[in-house]
Parts: C-alpha cells; structure tokens; sequence
C-alpha cells in the first residue's frame, strides 16, 4: 500500500464522524445537463435566483432567495449583466440556439443604453468610462457620507 492513501481506522466509524472509508472518492458531483431552448427566467428574477435558468434552480437545503431588487438604474444594470453573462456561458455550449443569442443581443443593447444613461445621469461606474477630456474627475464632491452637501 502506498504512504499517501489513508489507511482504513482499526476501530469503527462511529455515525458523523466524517472519516471517509479507505477506498472512497474525494466527491461526486452532479451538474445537470441543459437542453436546447430551456425556459429562461427575466433578468432580475435571474440575478435573485443565481440562474437564468428554472432547470439550474436548485435550492440548497430547500431555500431559495425571494427577495426583491431595489428598483433602480443600477440594480437594472446588475440585472442586465448578470444575464448576459449567464446567456455567454450558456452559448458556449448550444450555440445554434438562436432565441438565445438573439436575447443576448438584446441584454447587450439595453446594457449599453442603460450604461450610456447612468453615465450621463450618474456619472461613470468604472474608471474606464471617464472622459478623456478636461480634468479627470472619477468621482464628483460631495461624497455620499457627506450629508450637509448633499441637502437641497
């Protein structure tokens, strides 16, 4: 026998001891496999839910977060994102599902409006949409800590 496997206990297991019998695997895990045109949960239903998709919805010990998303610009951002990227990993493996990449596409374009909106409303949410011209200004004053500047 080789040093590195564990040698099986001379005394029994005793129930949640959490010893592993000798010849037993490390895990084994189950991913269920998508098929093509699954059904697809909206944006914000998805973010909630950690999945897109209702088929990957598998609550861990029978709970499930239902919550709500605040309703605002950047929670519908959030939103947006999180099902664009759900959507690409999705598309690496079915990519002729063409109601797919068409809702891709269509996260993608009001990512883009929404993102170009905030920008312009907001301000900037990453540094690599600050403008090029005049003084770089990532971040404008008053901070939102700062409370008397930010009355009226």
């Amino acid at each position: 026998m080789n040093d590195t496997m564990q040698r099986p206990s001379p005394e029994p297991m005793q129930p949640c001891e959490g010893r592993l019998p000798y010849c037993a695997p490390l895990a084994n895990p189950y991913v269920p496999f998508q098929q093509e045109s699954p059904p697809k949960y909206e944006a914000r239903r998805g973010l909630i839910r950690g999945t897109l998709f209702p088929g990957l919805d598998l609550p861990f010990m029978g709970k499930s977060n239902e919550m709500e998303l605040t309703n605002t610009p950047l929670a519908e951002l959030q939103a947006l994102s999180f099902a664009i990227d759900e959507l690409s990993l999705y598309l690496d493996t079915h990519k002729n599902d063409k109601e797919a990449l068409e809702l891709y596409r269509a996260y993608q374009e009001l990512y883009e409006k929404g993102m170009k909106t905030y920008n312009e409303t907001c301000g900037p949410l990453t540094h690599n949409q600050v403008e090029t011209t005049g003084n770089y200004r990532w971040l404008k004053d008053p901070w939102p800590w700062e409370y008397r500047e930010n009355e009226g």
